[in-house]
């Protein structure tokens, strides 16, 4: 059997893969550039978890390879430690302690001793996590409840604040987790994340998504009342269809969501079943907070005239192929799916098992409501129009 021949990437290229990792490009196109598979790719990237480790430096203090040189032709010809350091401009401690900790007057080398004092600055240092068994603790406990590394840090910096030793980013959670030589969380609650990745993905990085079907007398989501955007006034939905016929998941401005079962047992009953779903849930609502529904071009809501005139509520659609213009829905459709993921029978659940998913998201924080949840600003709501 031919054994595979080693590949080797040059500090350059090393470089140039990470920045194009970071730009948002798959490996596989990383690895055309180079002629080389992706596989390849994965092995630059994967070892910190997708995340770029940091481009290290020297601190000004620190002798440099030029000095070093200098004291090694010092000490060929026979110079005295003192009078090399003060041809450098150093003390002559520094020289001392530089000298015999690589071998001595006799066997210093310039690059041998340059490389051994960059392999000793690669101690490892240990993160917020690993010093604070609290913040350990509470940031395991809630990765287990399913909340993301960002809820996670808002929550803590609104629970605690001023208290920075109870506080930590987002990122030093991710870095935490996919980064497992910190050995601080452990490697299982990787799979209390949206996505099951093993590494981290770029921001940049983009996700296709087809429109569906072709709806009559759409009302576009760009005729929607300037004052949804902003979330100020409660009562404004977003929905979508997940799962084929058997679920509706609904989001208000105000980010209450609430997951419908519906009856229908193939595509040409969506629309009587999502609709009749839709007005049925309106009916335990007051009528001002129910005011309008956002959909994406899907069929189920083809029948959306029979909705307005049933529930008294303005329903709009967003541009073909742009389900992104409900930014809301596409948020908790991920979320959703940490809890049901793709591929999921949805006839083997309940109604109760999807109202307490549905209640398990409402109680968690959101970035976009400064870390309150959801369940919290819809209670104010309410309370408002009591």
């Amino acid at each position: 059997m031919k054994q595979r021949r080693r590949i080797y990437y040059s500090a350059a290229q090393r470089s140039e893969i990470w920045d194009r990792w970071q730009a948002g490009e798959p490996m596989s196109s990383i690895g055309r550039r180079f002629d080389r598979e992706s596989s390849s790719v994965f092995s630059v990237i994967s070892p910190t978890g997708g995340i770029r480790p940091p481009d290290r430096h020297r601190a000004k203090q620190a002798l440099s390879l030029f000095e070093r040189e200098e004291i090694s032709r010092g000490l060929s010809t026979q110079c005295s430690l003192r009078s090399i350091a003060r041809r450098l401009g150093r003390s002559a401690s520094t020289i001392s302690r530089e000298v015999s900790r690589n071998g001595g007057s006799a066997r210093y080398r310039a690059a041998r001793s340059d490389q051994a004092a960059w392999d000793r600055a690669r101690r490892p240092k240990l993160c917020k996590l690993a010093c604070r068994p609290f913040l350990s603790r509470t940031v395991s406990s809630k990765l287990r409840r399913q909340w993301s590394p960002e809820q996670i840090a808002g929550w803590l910096k609104r629970t605690y604040p001023g208290e920075r030793q109870k506080q930590v980013s987002h990122e030093t959670i991710y870095r935490s987790l996919f980064i497992q030589a910190r050995g601080v969380l452990k490697k299982e609650l990787l799979e209390h994340l949206r996505a099951k990745r093993t590494i981290r993905r770029s921001r940049h990085a983009s996700l296709k998504r087809n429109g569906l079907g072709q709806i009559k007398n759409v009302v576009s989501i760009r005729e929607r009342p300037a004052s949804v955007e902003d979330r100020a006034v409660p009562g404004h939905w977003e929905g979508d269809l997940i799962g084929g016929s058997q679920e509706q998941l609904c989001r208000n401005a105000c980010r209450a969501s609430f997951a419908l079962r519906d009856a229908g047992q193939g595509r040409e009953q969506d629309t009587e079943s999502v609709v009749s779903a839709l007005i049925k849930q309106s009916q335990r609502l007051p009528s001002e907070l129910y005011r309008s529904l956002t959909w994406d071009r899907g069929k189920e809501l083809s029948d959306h005239q029979r909705l307005t005139l049933a529930a008294e509520v303005e329903v709009y659609f967003c541009d073909p192929r742009s389900p992104w213009q409900r930014g809301s829905n596409e948020n908790t459709n991920r979320l959703l799916r940490q809890y049901l993921p793709r591929g999921t029978d949805l006839s083997l659940h309940s109604q109760i098992k999807l109202s307490a998913i549905a209640r398990q998201l409402n109680e968690r924080p959101r970035k976009t409501l400064l870390y309150q949840t959801p369940a919290e600003k819809f209670a104010e709501c309410v309370a408002a129009i009591s």
